[in-house]
């Protein structure tokens, strides 16, 4: 018999996205067969302390950690596998080979944590530090579609520093777009810090809320959209899913009708034009390809009511995995059921580590 993988699964973090990211792993450790699997948990705390041991998802969730056992991964490919820290000595507590990180946001999705598992030289699920960099940062990403010939909603940038000291210069500047407007943290998902705005009261504090997630902040034009995404998955030949549509119970796509209430609908597939889906899935896989991603990604476009243009919104590299999300709804509706997307996605995660195996790391 072919020995078991032994897979990581890596959760938490120091993020405002950390109870969502409790949440995608619950899914994720559900569907793992554990009939080809060993798993380990890792849980990373609010504070940024690395756990492991017994159930440690139910203790991160329940915030009874005292059982768990400080650990470290250290960036150092002669030293594979998580140590925990036992009386001032690092003692191997568990090797792996894969990590999956189910983690979102900050020091999770943003490239931090994909260059640790670089330095560490060990197989990992999702995008590397480039292409997980920037699809985080809402700012830089815009830049890179504007150069790819994508088409994006008009927006502005605009510094924390600058909310603090020229409040007044940051809102002239933001109404030459008209309102309404989109605040959104530059580098944050699931729609933490984000707020429309139709006044100048309003935008104020939007931006003060934003800028306590995050230095950047994006603001976008308002249109009366239609919420369509697209997920992506694969390598160097990455494959597009059907597409399907967000019916928001709120104003917009906000985190309580993501994650809370759940009150959002999700049509699947979206009801659009044959000929407006093969050209979305083909922008999502340029997007895909433009930013250097790997392993998965979730694509989100805003379709305008009015003209019947489509935006390129935004990409998740690491999208959300909770029962109601849509990145894998999206793979089971297209033929694809969740435990055999994890299964690929550790298969592309083997696939991706050993192409960067072949890569010269010596000058001769």
């Amino acid at each position: 018999m072919n020995k078991k993988l032994k897979i990581a699964i890596l959760f938490g973090g120091r993020s405002g996205e950390h109870e969502v990211s409790l949440m995608s792993a619950k899914s994720v450790l559900a569907a793992l067969d554990h009939e080809k699997y060993d798993v380990v948990q890792i849980g990373i705390t609010h504070d940024g302390a690395w756990l492991s041991g017994e159930n440690v998802l139910e203790a991160l969730t329940n915030g009874e950690t005292d059982k768990l056992e400080k650990i470290v991964l250290p960036p150092d490919p002669m030293q594979k596998g998580i140590y925990a820290i036992r009386n001032t000595q690092y003692a191997l507590l568990s090797d792996f080979d894969v990590i999956f990180p189910v983690m979102h946001g900050t020091y999770s999705e943003d490239g931090t944590m994909q260059g640790l598992l670089e330095m560490a030289d060990v197989a990992y699920v999702g995008a590397g530090v480039t292409g997980s960099a920037v699809g985080m940062d809402k700012g830089i990403f815009k830049d890179v579609m504007v150069a790819n010939n994508i088409p994006v909603v008009e927006g502005v940038m605009v510094s924390r520093s600058e909310i603090e000291s020229e409040m007044n210069a940051v809102i002239s500047k933001v109404e030459g777009l008209g309102y309404p407007v989109f605040v959104k943290p530059a580098n944050m998902g699931s729609s933490v810090g984000v707020s429309k705005c139709d006044n100048r009261s309003s935008l104020s504090e939007g931006l003060i809320e934003a800028a306590q997630y995050d230095r950047r902040i994006l603001i976008e034009c308002g249109i009366n959209a239609r919420e369509i995404e697209i997920s992506v998955l694969g390598n160097d030949d990455p494959e597009a899913s059907i597409p399907g549509e967000v019916e928001p119970s709120r104003e917009f796509y906000s985190y309580e009708s993501k994650y809370v209430d759940g009150t959002s609908g999700l049509m699947i597939p979206a009801p659009i034009s044959e000929e407006l889906i093969e050209m979305m899935r083909e922008i999502a896989i340029k997007t895909y390809k433009a930013i250097d991603c790997a392993g998965m990604a979730r694509v989100d476009f805003l379709l305008d009511k009015d003209t019947g243009k489509f935006y390129l919104n935004e990409v998740n590299t690491i999208p959300g995995f909770t029962s109601i999300s849509m990145y894998p709804k999206l793979w089971d509706a297209s033929g694809l059921p969740y435990p055999q997307l994890v299964d690929r996605l550790i298969e592309l995660a083997l696939e991706r580590k050993a192409d960067r195996d072949r890569t010269k790391r010596r000058f001769e």
